[in-house]
């Protein structure tokens, strides 16, 4: 609703019905014949705060005009408990046993729609005649599991040692409540590497694996620079002669043949 249309609203209504005015604050603006809020809404600002008082005369007038006080949300307490009471004097026992169990349940559903786990459940017990008894215990992690609670309620009941003590009522009590925070994931995208970034000059090292390299393949076989090697031993017989035959098809197969034909 927008304030011009809060204000018209709230004209009709007695003064004593705007929140915040308290009875002993009514009856002084009905003494100075101010009885609606839309005659409250037109008093100046500093009229109404000599009569109500700085802060609450400023919070008065602004309401009457139909400005609400801006809401600030509240922070989780740190801390939460549950408790309840025995009709009698009971002793430690089933029954005991039973409430401490519904008391660890009803702990844990309130911790966990908080979203807190606590960090120190504390077990307070009221006893006939003798005052009260409290002990705390620290959990290894923050933790609002039921077991974790009711395993740490177990505890603190046997350390209290009671042999014929009578109770008259529970309370447990988780404290130091944490809120967990969400912790950022790295994007797949950008994972982290440990090989340093390398320039865009910097030559591309040739690939070892089976892929296919991206440089294009000639078809065109290798080149050799030297002569071919000669099986038989004739190229140091015919080095300085290229032009000299070693004899025909059938003498170049025989080696002996063409030894002869060399020296002939």
């Amino acid at each position: 609703m927008a304030p011009d249309q809060a204000a018209a609203w709230l004209a009709g209504l007695p003064v004593e019905a705007l929140h915040g005015i308290r009875p002993r604050q009514a009856g002084v603006l009905h003494d100075y014949g101010i009885h609606t809020v839309v005659l409250l809404a037109a008093v100046p600002a500093e009229t109404v705060q000599r009569l109500l008082g700085g802060r609450a005369g400023r919070q008065a007038r602004e309401r009457a005009r139909g400005i609400a006080p801006p809401v600030v949300a509240r922070s989780l307490p740190a801390s939460a408990s549950v408790q309840c009471t025995f009709a009698r004097h009971t002793l430690d026992g089933a029954d005991v046993r039973a409430a401490l169990l519904a008391l660890v349940v009803r702990l844990g559903r309130t911790l966990r729609r908080r979203g807190q786990s606590p960090q120190a459940p504390t077990l307070p017990l009221a006893f006939a005649w003798t005052g009260r008894w409290s002990k705390t215990c620290r959990l290894p992690q923050p933790s609002a599991h039921d077991d974790d609670l009711r395993t740490a309620a177990y505890r603190l009941m046997d350390a209290a040692g009671l042999q014929r003590g009578r109770l008259t009522g529970l309370q447990l009590r988780g404290k130091s409540c944490a809120t967990p925070t969400p912790t950022p994931t790295p994007s797949p995208s950008r994972s982290p590497s440990t090989t340093p970034a390398r320039p865009a000059w910097w030559p591309r090292p040739p690939s070892t694996g089976s892929g296919t390299s991206s440089a294009p393949r000639s078809s065109a076989p290798p080149q050799r620079s030297g002569p071919l090697p000669d099986p038989h031993g004739l190229t140091s017989a015919t080095q300085g002669h290229p032009h000299r035959r070693t004899g025909n098809a059938h003498e170049r197969g025989n080696p002996q043949a063409a030894r002869q034909a060399i020296h002939a």
